[in-house]
């Protein structure tokens, strides 16, 4: 068939889900000169793209006019049959608390099949379980009637963008790529060849698939190693920031992870679920990843009880008590609340009778069921006032400095202080 020919020659693309992966994927594209498509679902994410405003935080507006060009934004499907390379980039949560949810996936295959037609290349980026690429995706996309390697080709590469990190754009990012045939792999590998400085190529999708979950499952486990090393050496009176700097200090051997009150976020608080899915399906037993889970899901009830212990120490209860929250991304410099463990901290202390605001300037307001609050700046008054400070996520532009001298008590979850040598009695670290 020609799809291989095409990738490795003059191509265009469409980009399906406008979210953070798949804008920043756009991005990338057109910065190559590559002509691009955009489409979503949602027409006000068009809408405000059409008219050259970002709605994600590594993308700015200006960026945005620059690449005008070779960019185009759309809710109709259509436009996407035109494209030689589709690339998927929807969302895929979890359900009934760790059940992979490839709704989306499946609505963007089905919503392909619609359009494909015979040269084109459908590479996922969205993160799946190991096998949906061959099992699920490509089924659907066989109802249109063309068949893989005969009509269209199929690869899997998942995205491997860290928000809010300024050293590595997406270019610069090895890009592994696994297809659902030996033709599919090599016309995926061309493509991202075109805009990525290194591709790593396996053997097949599945094994893409996995080695996604591999990487974020590594920072799962380890992350609740940190947690529980941060509660061991609470109890044993010792102040666990400093052995994480003392442990950090080898220079081979270790990582040093800093623990917090949970893990959050669309990749590491969801992927290794996927993987645990998985192993229980194929009849396995994903021990470690099982007790990390249970260790990293327990943090938001270590960080309530902590605040509870240090009011407690002061003759103050956690019913009428006034907290104030600083930082409720999932985590630094980003404006990204899915799944953060911040918002779990206050559903418990407002469950427990707390009065409790938050400070945030990458969030305005939080929308979530049982939970709506706005943002409030953080000021001398402010936190001179609070019963107890606790800072939930460590936003570079907060001014420590300020939470350390006037908060008469502060729960730190995050290091924030002791990472900047403020450290005092009125000071609980995790």
């Amino acid at each position: 068939m020609s799809t291989a020919g095409t990738a490795l020659g003059c191509w265009d693309a469409g980009v399906i889900g406008l979210g953070y992966t798949g804008l920043s994927l756009v991005v990338a594209l057109a910065h190559e000169g590559i002509p691009v498509t955009g489409f979503d679902i949602d027409p006000a994410i068009v809408e405000e793209l059409t008219a050259g405003r970002s709605h994600v935080l590594d993308v700015d507006d200006r960026e945005l006019a620059d690449l005008a060009p070779h960019t185009f934004f759309t809710t109709d499907e259509r436009a996407l049959a035109s494209r030689n390379v589709l690339f998927v980039c929807v969302p895929t949560p979890l359900r009934n608390g760790d059940e992979p949810d490839l709704s989306h996936v499946e609505d963007a295959a089905r919503l392909l099949a619609g359009v494909l037609h015979p040269g084109q290349v459908v590479i996922i980026e969205s993160t799946t379980h190991p096998g949906a690429t061959e099992e699920i995706i490509l089924p659907i996309l066989e109802r249109s009637g063309l068949v893989l390697d005969r009509d269209f080709l199929l690869a899997h590469a998942p995205e491997r963008l860290d928000p809010g990190n300024p050293s590595y754009r997406l270019g610069d990012i090895a890009r592994v790529v696994g297809g659902a045939s030996p033709a599919s792999t090599a016309a995926a590998v061309a493509v991202y060849r075109r805009f990525v400085a290194k591709v790593h190529p396996v053997a097949n999708a599945r094994t893409a698939e996995m080695a996604k979950l591999l990487e974020n499952s590594f920072r799962f486990v380890n992350i609740a190693l940190a947690n529980e090393m941060a509660d061991l050496a609470r109890h044993l009176g010792v102040d666990g920031w400093e052995v994480l700097e003392a442990a950090a200090t080898k220079p081979f051997g270790f990582l040093p992870f800093t623990p917090g009150p949970g893990v959050g976020g669309h990749c590491i608080a969801v992927d290794p679920y996927y993987l645990t899915w998985s192993a229980r399906r194929a009849g396995a037993t994903p021990a470690l990843l099982d007790l990390a889970g249970r260790v990293n899901r327990r943090m938001p009830q270590v960080v309530a009880d902590l605040v509870g212990e240090a009011l407690a120490e002061r003759a103050t209860p956690v019913e009428g008590a006034r907290i104030l929250v600083v930082g409720v991304a999932y985590k630094a410099d980003v404006a990204d609340v899915r799944n953060s463990p911040a918002l779990e901290c206050i559903r418990l202390l407002t469950g427990a009778g707390a009065d409790v605001a938050y400070a945030d300037a990458h969030v305005p307001l939080i929308r979530q069921p049982g939970l709506s609050l706005d943002a409030v700046p953080l000021t001398a008054k402010r936190l001179a006032a609070s019963d107890c400070v606790l800072v939930l996520c460590d936003h570079a532009a907060v001014n420590y400095q300020a939470v350390f001298h006037h908060g008469r008590l502060v729960v730190d979850a995050r290091g924030a202080l002791a990472r900047r040598g403020l450290r005092g009695s009125h000071v609980r670290n995790l």
